[in-house]
């Protein structure tokens, strides 16, 4: 299927890897021109020159700290006009609640909230003026079903996934849709760290951790970046026009609920 976005621009937040690079990976695949931005420069680059090599489209890389406005204002310097916006940024730590302070929750919300609402601030009108554009969000399948350990993503992503709600309704007349990606349990070196939390935690070591949780997802398996990827890009298709203000789960089944 053509997803009918080759030749779009398109800024893919957190892309050096994981799923933010999946994302960066499937949208250069459709032909999308991707910015792809990340703190850690060498990683960053390494990720542009294998996807310009593979797709052929134009790979701008942008070594900033998105969370930051520092950072916000050199990634929209080099993309200014994107037709697609993915927003990612790493989670904040696990924990016990008891042990968080304003700066930890300030910092999660910054992170997780803020810095999704202020690219969206930022993009949105010249999407609409454009009529196009699509906004992922890359929020966690703990906004659907809470995960008692990550009380701070759980907080703060749900408060974009309220705003996102809003919003969305106003922006698809101009054919410009928001929705947030949900991701359960994907191999990524977040997944990898939380183990690590939960093993320390429990006195177990990191692969009982780790098969524990497979035996737990009707997949019988964790997701891939590819898989991931797969699905915002059609998100940010002409084929999702009619699709806004949606939350869409991407966990192999693991959520019990039916809806």
């Amino acid at each position: 299927m053509d997803f009918g976005i080759a030749g779009k621009q398109a800024l893919v937040c957190g892309a050096s890897k994981g799923l933010g690079r999946g994302c960066a990976e499937a949208l250069a695949g459709e032909g999308v021109h991707v910015t792809i931005v990340a703190r850690t420069a060498d990683a960053l680059e390494a990720t542009a020159a294998e996807i310009r090599q593979r797709t052929g489209v134009t790979v701008n890389a942008v070594a900033c700290d998105i969370t930051t406005p520092e950072g916000r204002a050199k990634a929209l310097a080099a993309c200014p006009e994107p037709d697609i916006l993915i927003n990612n940024a790493g989670g904040p730590p696990p924990g016990d609640f008891r042990k968080w302070n304003r700066e930890d929750w300030i910092a999660a919300i910054d992170a997780n909230m803020l810095t999704p609402i202020e690219l969206i601030k930022a993009t949105v009108d010249g999407m609409m003026a454009r009529r196009f554009g699509r906004i992922v969000n890359i929020t966690s399948s703990a906004v659907k079903a809470p995960i008692d350990i990550l009380g701070l993503s759980n907080g703060a992503r749900s408060g974009l996934t309220g705003f996102v709600a809003g919003i969305a309704r106003k922006t698809v007349v101009n054919n410009v849709t928001i929705n947030n990606l949900l991701p359960g349990q994907f191999e990524t070196d977040r997944l990898k760290k939380n183990f690590g939390a939960a093993a320390s935690a429990a006195g177990k070591t990191v692969d009982e951790v780790r098969q524990a949780r497979i035996q737990q997802i009707p997949a019988q398996r964790f997701g891939t970046a590819e898989e991931f990827g797969a699905v915002c890009a059609f998100l940010c298709s002409v084929q999702a026009a009619y699709m806004t203000g949606q939350n869409v789960l991407l966990d192999g089944g693991n959520y019990p609920g039916t809806f």
